[in-house]
């Protein structure tokens, strides 16, 4: 979890690798780490996912 001393160092540029940091922190499976972090940031999660895809989709291109 972040603590308050980490709250108030938290911007625009840092809130997202905050959440990654709070979600993908502990002993939980990975699974579930990653569940949690999609319900809490759908948009982030959705660009993450589309970025992901293009990258395939643009490995997978120049092969025939």
């Amino acid at each position: 979890m972040i603590d308050a001393t980490t709250a108030e160092k938290t911007n625009g540029k840092t809130g997202l690798s905050d959440a990654f940091r709070e979600h993908f922190s502990g002993d939980a499976p990975l699974t579930q780490k990653a569940t949690n972090f999609a319900k809490a940031r759908p948009w982030a999660s959705a660009a993450l996912a589309g970025v992901a895809a293009m990258a395939v989709l643009n490995t997978l291109r120049g092969r025939s």
